[in-house]
């Protein structure tokens, strides 16, 4: 794609979550775009961002705008549309929430990667978990999510392509937007990761934010329950709760370094899996060490788990399913190697490619809309 000038327009940059990858993958696709996002927090950016160009909205002046982004919700529709997104081909949005109604000039495209829609407006309890606010301050936020999701619903109707990140995603934009969105999986570093010739230690394994809806509560209590040793990496607001349910073979490890993490993922017997994500990259990170998962069978986990290939599922969300799903999980022997194929699958390089195609199609299709209306207009 010569001469095609991209602007790439994220939500928020102050986490260095899996969305934060997406992004710097599109620059890595479009090295000379800049980023257009309303705030950025310059200590939690990815290193693959850090000398990016980056365009930052008014609301970078809010005082505790960057430990409290969460309160100024209703603020983001108003900065996304002060962007000014003038003389782009392409718009290449990665959204979760606000970025899909950045405004684009006439004739340009826009293509949006769309993790999930609106949480705030669509999702509002579980948005809003862990935040806290007063009773009252709630319900008035509460009530601001109806003329947001209208907002929402305006803005995506005007994208020209929506992309959804799985296929529960692809379900939710069908249900909320009415769109029927092509799937282009996220991508996965898989170079960081291989597969270790020692083969697996004595535990299980967890890699997460430690936040109830996790759920890695049933983890906890399953391995403690069969005397299975499991390390969890990683921290949050549950850690306290979880450690009062933990037995003697659970230990909690809090953050660690990268290159600890992919030893722990290397050497683990499995990863953990409990939870109900959009799509879920750490089980195929670990697959990329040639490790299975035991996942919960529910959301991001079907497009990414091959039963009694890469993984096993358990059936319920409770104790007794997954302590099920751990025993049958011991009569397994595991190939490491067909694992790691599995993993490979869903590369930075394969999700460049289908990205790829994906804005080319966008962008015909809509030079053959205005040579028809063109063509239209002359009779």
């Amino acid at each position: 794609m010569r001469n095609v000038k991209v602007a790439i327009v994220h939500d928020y940059l102050n986490q260095m979550g899996g969305a934060e990858r997406v992004v710097a993958v599109f620059r890595k696709m479009f090295p000379e775009a800049p980023i257009y996002t309303t705030i950025v927090d310059q200590e939690k950016l990815l290193p693959e961002l850090k000398d990016a160009v980056i365009h930052t909205t008014w609301m970078q002046r809010i005082p505790g705008i960057l430990r409290r982004f969460k309160l100024f919700f209703w603020l983001y529709p108003f900065a996304v549309s002060s962007m000014k997104l003038k003389g782009y081909d392409l718009i290449l949005s990665s959204s979760s929430a606000y970025a899909k109604g950045a405004r684009k000039e006439r004739g340009s495209v826009h293509v949006c990667y769309c993790h999930t829609p609106m949480r705030f407006a669509w999702d509002f309890e579980g948005y809003m978990e862990g935040v806290a606010v007063p009773r009252s301050l709630k319900r008035i936020a509460k009530w601001l999510t109806y003329p947001l999701q209208r907002w929402d619903r305006s803005n995506s109707a005007r994208v020209d392509r929506l992309i959804a990140n799985s296929t529960i995603v692809k379900e939710r934009i069908s249900r909320t937007y009415g769109v029927k969105a092509p799937i282009i999986f996220p991508p996965v570093d898989i170079s960081r990761f291989s597969v270790s010739e020692d083969g697996p230690g004595d535990y299980f394994l967890v890699v997460s934010r430690l936040v109830s809806y996790k759920r890695m509560d049933l983890a906890v209590q399953a391995c403690t329950r069969l005397g299975q040793k499991l390390l969890i990496v990683g921290d949050g607001t549950d850690r306290q709760r979880l450690e009062q349910l933990a037995g003697d073979t659970v230990t909690f490890l809090g953050r660690r370094s990268d290159e600890e993490v992919v030893r722990y993922m290397q050497h683990c017997k499995a990863l953990i899996f409990p939870g109900i994500e959009d799509f879920g990259i750490t089980p195929l990170e670990v697959n990329a060490c040639g490790r299975p998962i035991i996942a919960y069978r529910g959301g991001g986990a079907l497009d990414t788990v091959v039963a009694e290939q890469t993984g096993l599922f358990f059936e319920e969300q409770s104790v007794e399913s997954l302590m099920e799903a751990i025993k049958h999980f011991e009569t397994y022997d595991w190939d490491a190697d067909r694992i790691r194929l599995h993993a490979e699958a869903f590369s930075e390089d394969v999700f460049m490619e289908r990205l790829q195609s994906s804005i080319e199609g966008a962008m015909n299709a809509k030079e053959r809309g205005a040579k028809v209306a063109q063509m239209e207009g002359s009779y």
